[in-house]
């Protein structure tokens, strides 16, 4: 794989898998995950779409969830496998740097989507009589909006300069997947300073969903220890404890991925952080919100004794 030094390599060789000591076991795992996760979301998206009673901005915001979820796995298990299977790593560089602007825009907008699904719960909550009119279809529709273009167009900047370094030494990346950070290292330009730029840019696109997640949550808390029912305060706390795990699970892994100073970066743990985060929220979510919500039991119950009267 020896090149000169005075081209720029087009094409890079994802090699991780290679590395492990069972990679077939690994590779089976990921899949397995991957398969469970595409069947729940597909299977809540179905009856978000099926059931009238689920027509809520509530699991509106969910099913935009679901669809990320699909998206992350779509964009890295596909190409982990081709790979596996056909026994061939190649990937070109444009391909790598679309990889790495789709899993980081899947996961900015899952972020910002959470927060927004905090705040809905706050509403409806804290301010029930208002919760017609803040959270109205139209409104639901510009956030959703707001989430994806932010998310976009903040990751498209991190692409093009991506895109237009030199890579003049190895084209070997020590991943299943394209990450910045591994690529970064290939370069043979001074990145240090676009470093520091998108470690901050992790950290705010963390804090602020953070913050508006927090903020949400302590504004529903002191609300439900001034009910008197008891009723009541189950109620309010059963419909955000779900949202809670979910929050908790892809805050944790995020934290964990993209906080990490990029000198510290390590290939292996690396590879296990993309799981933690590309294919275990995915697949935990549709078992959260359907085992601790109501709604979603009944309507999947409405489904089998549809199915079953077939």
């Amino acid at each position: 794989m020896g090149h000169e030094n005075a081209t720029s390599w087009t094409e890079f060789h994802l090699v991780g898998l290679l590395h492990l000591r069972t990679p077939t076991l690994f590779f089976s795992i990921v899949l397995f995950m991957a398969f469970i996760a595409l069947l729940g979301n597909c299977l809540l998206l179905l009856l978000i779409q099926m059931d009238s009673s689920l027509h809520t901005p509530m699991y509106f915001f969910l099913s935009q969830l679901s669809c990320m979820d699909m998206g992350q796995i779509l964009i890295v298990v596909p190409k982990m496998s081709a790979n596996f299977l056909t026994q061939r790593s190649t990937i070109s560089l444009g391909g790598c740097v679309a990889q790495i602007f789709l899993t980081l825009t899947m996961g900015s907008s899952e972020s910002l989507v959470l927060a927004v699904m905090s705040y809905d719960r706050y509403v409806a909550i804290c301010r029930p009589l208002q919760y017609p009119i803040l959270m109205r279809r139209t409104i639901c529709l510009i956030m959703t909006v707001g989430i994806w273009s932010t998310a976009s167009l903040t990751i498209m900047v991190i692409a093009i300069y991506i895109h237009s370094l030199p890579y003049c030494g190895s084209n070997v990346i020590d991943h299943f997947v394209c990450e910045f950070p591994a690529l970064l290292k290939l370069s043979c330009a001074d990145t240090s300073a676009f470093e520091i730029v998108v470690y901050l840019d992790n950290v705010v696109l963390l804090l602020f969903p953070i913050s508006v997640i927090v903020s949400s949550y302590v504004a529903i808390l002191v609300q439900v220890l001034r009910m008197r029912s008891t009723e009541g305060r189950h109620k309010a706390l059963g419909t955000c404890l779900s949202h809670f795990c979910v929050v908790g699970i892809f805050i944790g892994a995020s934290m964990l991925t993209y906080t990490a100073p990029m000198n510290s970066y390590s290939a292996q743990r690396a590879m296990i952080y993309s799981v933690c985060i590309t294919v275990v929220p995915p697949m935990l979510n549709p078992f959260i919100y359907s085992l601790r919500n109501r709604d979603v039991l009944a309507a999947l119950r409405k489904l089998f004794v549809k199915c079953a009267a077939y």
